[in-house]
């Protein structure tokens, strides 16, 4: 599309999180300017816990111009260890795909959750996110889509992009009703100060430590902050949403693990830590109209085994801006990014539902092999 019509194209996107701040920041890259975000939170509190931002990402962060936000609030990793649950054995230990493919090394930076969001709303406009803005329904108008809102306004745009996670309204009224799939697991999950790791941090590098009974603690240092992101997924029949935990518990699924990732178990507060059934969805037909897409969670939610969730959202952003660019139009851009991205997408939904097995690390990185 020509500069201009890029700059004069009206754009609504649908969530506020890394998938929808970095697409906001993406297409004003390319000259967007009448962007708006809607996130149905009041307000956008620090959520969440440590990930990794791989190297493809952070390249587009250099792009993007906001490389130094990022940095500034994360940490470089230049590889990843997996090791046997009592620590004795190293199953892998390898370099971070990509991490020297660009003009400089980009690291993985080792970030917590709601840092990033808030580095990323940091640098758009002021005004371009609305905060409050539940979506009611989208009707789909073939060259435009009206948004209706649960606090009554209604929008139309050019473009509206569904950003809004694994239990996309968009998502839902357009592309697919199917609900999102339980994978018989659940994830526990607590920020920690380094203070209290028993050990555990010793560099900028995760470790995941892999049991023989399918638990995996995953340690990811943010030591930035002073902190450790402290994960546990272990398998489970219970489906509920938010399930409760005993420190008994805890300690009862880490059996045989590394007596300081006990120890770490031991001393949580319960009332700290995120406890969560592990949901993804299927592989969808299509996830574009002629003016509406989806993006990251809302077209794709996979399972956390490959840390590929934010940073497939962030390609999908940058995906898309680059399809603006190189499209005739709005259609056809939407047709250009779904066709680059969806089959990398689709692969990586299929290896994260294979997850990690103690007896079968062939490598630490098999989207890649």
């Amino acid at each position: 599309m020509k500069t201009s019509e890029i700059k004069n194209l009206k754009i609504a996107i649908i969530g506020g999180g890394y998938g929808g701040a970095s697409l906001a920041k993406a297409v004003q890259s390319i000259g967007a300017e009448n962007v708006h975000v809607y996130e149905q939170a009041s307000a956008l509190a620090q959520v969440g816990a440590g990930i990794g931002l791989r190297p493809p990402s952070v390249e587009l962060f250099r792009q993007w111009g906001i490389f130094d936000a990022i940095a500034a609030v994360s940490s470089p990793s230049d590889h990843l260890e997996i090791l046997s649950a009592d620590g004795k054995h190293v199953l892998a230990n390898e370099e971070w795909p990509f991490l020297h493919a660009y003009a400089q090394v980009n690291h993985n930076r080792m970030i917590h959750r709601g840092d990033f969001i808030d580095a990323l709303l940091s640098v758009l406009p002021e005004g371009m996110v609305h905060l409050g803005y539940k979506l009611e329904t989208i009707e789909d108008n073939g060259d435009h889509a009206t948004l209706t809102f649960e606090n009554g306004e209604a929008v139309s745009a050019d473009l509206v992009i569904g950003a809004d996670g694994i239990r996309s309204t968009v998502r839902n009224q357009l592309f697919s009703q199917k609900e999102p799939v339980f994978s018989g697991e659940h994830a526990y999950r607590a920020v920690i100060s380094v203070e209290d790791a028993h050990g555990l941090v010793t560099d900028d590098n995760p470790r995941f430590y892999m049991g023989q009974n399918g638990t995996i603690a995953y340690n990811l240092p943010l030591r930035h902050r002073g902190q450790l992101s402290f994960d546990i997924t272990a398998p489970s029949e219970d489906g509920s949403w938010a399930p409760e935990i005993s420190t008994e518990y805890l300690v009862k699924i880490l059996d045989g693990f590394d007596e300081r990732i006990v120890q770490v178990a031991k001393e949580l507060d319960l009332s700290q830590v995120t406890s969560r059934s592990v949901f993804d969805i299927d592989s969808i037909d299509s996830w574009h109209t002629d003016s509406v897409a989806l993006l990251g969670d809302a077209a794709h939610a996979m399972l956390h085994h490959q840390g590929q969730g934010a940073n497939s959202a962030i390609l999908d952003a940058g995906g898309l801006a680059d399809a603006l660019v190189q499209g005739d139009s709005v259609k056809d851009a939407l047709s250009i990014y779904e066709a680059a991205r969806k089959p990398l997408t689709d692969e990586l939904q299929r290896v994260s539902r294979q997850g990690w097995h103690a007896d079968a690390v062939d490598s630490a990185f098999p989207a890649n092999q």
